[in-house]
């Protein structure tokens, strides 16, 4: 179990210092880079990275999926413990551990409003990390709207098992709640790597009778 007491949390000022990042240059290029810490709006949050994931995403931004990006912070899936946070936010503060959605949408958006939070803003607006703004692979990262889009997490639960929550198990699970999975029904979910998984253990929450699971022969 990974633990960080809030003393730890906040040994420098927000927003001093720098911190080490890891960055896409231009398309086909990567390298690190040092970056201002960030700094906390009234209702953000300032978080130290603890884990990180890499996502096929990642290797898609860099390759020209979204366009070119400059020196443009990559990563979308992290946990960490909170560092800073803002003068409205209420329910975290500097020491909690925490999990972040990879989607992180505007919640007062009319988009979000409606049940399409990941198109907050503009098409795709909720996606913000390693797209509008920069990512999580840093030693710090910002986050909008904090009391809407972290959870904090268990003190029984590891950084190495939370981190599969930010993006992986979410996506999966979200994938059986859209196929509107029948009690007793059956479900083929094709591909079991991790998002295939958990869409296979979203169906059997949602009640699915029966789930197949095909994957590729090695």
């Amino acid at each position: 179990m990974v633990t960080t007491t809030a003393s730890a949390a906040i040994a420098t000022p927000p927003g001093t210092g720098t911190m080490h990042t890891f960055v896409m240059r231009a398309l086909d290029s990567v390298g690190f880079m040092d970056k201002p810490i960030p700094t906390p709006g009234p209702s953000d949050a300032i978080i130290k990275t603890t884990r990180a994931l890499i996502c096929t995403s990642d290797s898609h931004t860099v390759h020209g999926a979204i366009g070119p990006r400059a020196n443009l912070t990559l990563g979308h899936e992290a946990v960490g413990v909170v560092y800073a946070v803002g003068s409205e936010v209420k329910l975290f503060k500097p020491g909690d551990r925490v999990v972040i959605g990879a989607i992180t949408p505007d919640w007062g958006d009319i988009a979000s409003q409606a049940g399409h939070s990941s198109q907050s803003g503009q098409p795709l607006g909720g996606w913000k990390f390693s797209n509008t703004k920069d990512g999580v692979f840093a030693e710090y990262f910002h986050v909008n709207e904090a009391d809407a889009n972290m959870a904090r997490i268990p003190d029984t639960v590891p950084d190495e098992m939370a981190v599969y929550c930010a993006d992986m198990l979410s996506t999966g699970i979200m994938g059986a709640e859209n196929a509107d999975v029948p009690v007793g029904g059956t479900v083929a979910v094709f591909a079991q790597g991790p998002v295939g998984l958990m869409a296979t253990v979203g169906a059997r929450l949602r009640g699915a009778g029966r789930v197949i699971a095909p994957k590729a022969a090695r």
